[in-house]
């Protein structure tokens, strides 16, 4: 079931949170985007705070030729990047959640209509991406 909040695009799929973020790395590579950083939310909780937490990762992604263009137009712009992307086990045993920031959103809180073309086609790729995923 996929679902649009204010701020992202966020799918629940039936398979594994390994799984599912397999296959968000694939879209990903697909649309041409990297992962610059990757964050163990669940392990941050256990080691900083000795909290259980659920199965929670953190993906920087990052489209090089649409980043180098958002940046050449704005140093400052670089503090909205990367695009992160959530995989964490979901609610109902046996399902993942992918969501993806929307980029469009995001960039939004910079004023600057010059990129809102840029960050439509990054919205569009990130919306491929959850969509392949299940």
């Amino acid at each position: 079931m996929e679902t649009k909040t204010d701020y992202a695009f966020k799918k629940t799929v039936p398979m594994s949170v390994d799984g599912a973020e397999s296959m968000v790395r694939a879209a990903l590579a697909a649309e041409g985007f990297g992962v610059l950083t990757e964050i163990d939310f669940r392990k941050t909780m256990r080691d900083k705070l000795d909290v259980d937490f659920r199965p929670y990762r953190i993906l920087g992604a990052c489209n090089p030729p649409f980043a180098h263009q958002a940046v050449a137009s704005d140093l400052d712009i670089g503090l909205l990047l990367p695009c992160n992307v959530l995989v964490y086990e979901g609610d109902d045993p046996g399902t993942a959640v992918v969501v993806a920031i929307d980029p469009a959103r995001q960039l939004a809180i910079s004023g600057r209509d010059d990129l809102d073309e840029l960050a439509g086609e990054v919205r569009d790729r990130l919306r491929r991406v959850i969509d392949a995923v299940g």
